[in-house]
């Protein structure tokens, strides 16, 4: 049996020792008002979750069957006996329903992800991927730099308009074949596969539906406070454009390429069978629903069911094919919506959001803690589902202090927090273009907090800094 290093022995105590402290710790001496026992639990298990998730003792995907076994058994309405009972004096708070819990491995974003993986899967057997990475990414030449440069416009200007989820299913299957050609070990490939989550995270705050969060923020700026498409994207535009030149430059410093050109291979043509005809058609045909939901009326999640469906029903996709979806990310995605749902239905986030005295605080401040605790939150959680949580205090907070207009007002407060949400991309978890990222293989947990904590306390920054410029 091979021995542990002292690092890693190190990383098991911090990681389930910090929170089973926090377990034993009487929930008094938690700063936040009136923890009841089951958000004082789920507190322990979301700092075990997010320990073990950064420093990787053990796999991502294994972290999070951890939390939803110890969520069914601490806090669900089936859990163990002992749990179920709280201590006399204590508020002991409602518990989860079981089922809840479990439906996190049968959430939309979960068919969402088969279905990314499905056309992945067909466009690599039948060399789409190959053929759409040589007509896109030609005019960008063969520098390392220049491809991921091409890589990164590509898919922010799709997720501008288009799930950034779907987005990043579509140019993970271009990269597919640009990694195939880079010598093993080099560092590069690392920027290439992180530029592509980065990129789709940012480009969704350009436009007012690029991104949940921004859709959210959109609900509240009405009347005198509304925004239109033309003055969200003045806003959104600028700040999307430097994030991504940040962005490039400095996945090149992190993860620096060994070599000064990039031969790729990407010669061949188009296969001309009925089932490559049938790829060519269902991706075409898949890609333009997911372009077109205002049109149809079908979400991206009901869309992606359908090539799905399409190549098991063709052939196009057998029993060793489904063996090829990436199940250990579908569990590290389901770990992430477990334990989002569980700060939501405990109430354990909303405790969090309303744990500052807002009306104790300049207007400035107001909109620094506000946006960090949004930040902070989501990623660990959904963005929308923080947006969904932060965005009421915010317009409440809004309406009432007068003095925020020195710092734009409700209008300046909401998008300074709708960004915030769409900047939290530290883990694999934190959105769904960083698991897909993650699922390739080529990329670690900590090479993700590395780049995304940079690039989210920039964003922050330049967000920061262009609100006090601009009001």
């Amino acid at each position: 049996m091979p021995r542990l290093s002292r690092a890693e022995v190190f990383k098991f105590v911090v990681a389930f020792g910090i929170p089973l402290g926090v377990l034993l710790m009487p929930s008094d001496w938690i700063p936040l008002d009136n923890l009841t026992i089951i958000q004082h639990r789920l507190l322990a298990i979301f700092l075990l979750a997010a320990l073990l998730w950064v420093l990787e003792p053990v796999p991502v995907f294994a972290t999070s069957i951890l939390i939803i076994a110890l969520e069914l058994i601490m806090i669900s309405d089936k859990g163990l006996n002992w749990f179920r009972e709280g201590a006399p004096g204590h508020d002991f708070g409602e518990l989860i329903k079981y089922t809840d819990i479990f439906s996190a491995f049968s959430s939309p974003i979960i068919i969402l992800f088969m279905g990314g993986f499905a056309l992945a899967i067909a466009a690599s057997k039948y060399e789409l991927d190959n053929n759409l990475a040589r007509v896109l990414l030609k005019p960008f030449g063969t520098k390392p730099k220049a491809i991921m440069l091409g890589l990164m416009l590509i898919t922010a200007v799709f997720s501008m308009f288009m799930s950034n989820t779907a987005t990043t299913v579509m140019m993970l299957a271009l990269l597919a074949p640009i990694v195939a050609s880079v010598p093993k070990g080099d560092t590069g490939v690392k920027a290439l596969v992180l530029c592509i989550p980065i990129a789709a995270n940012t480009g969704g705050i350009a436009t007012p539906i690029g991104t949940p969060p921004n859709a959210i923020a959109l609900q509240y700026l009405t009347g005198e406070n509304a925004i239109s498409f033309i003055d969200w994207m003045a806003m959104g535009l600028p700040f999307v454009v430097v994030q991504l030149a940040f962005s490039w430059w400095l996945l090149q410093k992190l993860f620096p390429a060994k070599q000064q050109e990039m031969i790729l291979k990407l010669s061949g043509t188009f296969q001309k069978s009925w089932r490559a005809y049938t790829v060519y058609a269902t991706f075409a045909a898949t890609i333009l629903l997911w372009m077109t939901t205002s049109l149809h009326g079908m979400n991206s999640y009901v869309v992606a069911i359908v090539p799905l469906a399409v190549f098991t029903l063709t052939g196009i996709m057998g029993k060793e094919e489904l063996k090829l979806i990436n199940w250990d990310v579908l569990w590290l995605v389901a770990g992430g919506i477990a334990i989002g749902l569980a700060l939501d239905k405990t109430g354990l986030a909303e405790a969090v959001a309303h744990a500052v005295d807002y009306d104790t605080l300049s207007p400035v401040a107001v909109v620094l803690t506000l946006s960090l605790i949004c930040w902070v939150m989501a990623n660990f959680m959904s963005n929308t589902a923080t947006a969904n949580l932060i965005m009421p205090i915010a317009a409440a907070v809004a309406t009432s202090m007068e003095s925020l207009v020195a710092v734009g007002g409700m209008q300046g407060l909401l998008v300074v927090v709708a960004f915030s949400a769409s900047l939290g991309m530290i883990l694999p978890v934190s959105t769904p273009p960083n698991s897909l990222a993650y699922s390739t293989g080529l990329i670690e947990s900590k090479d993700m907090a590395k780049a995304g904590i940079i690039v989210g306390i920039v964003g922050l920054s330049i967000v920061y800094a262009a609100m006090l410029i601009l009001t």
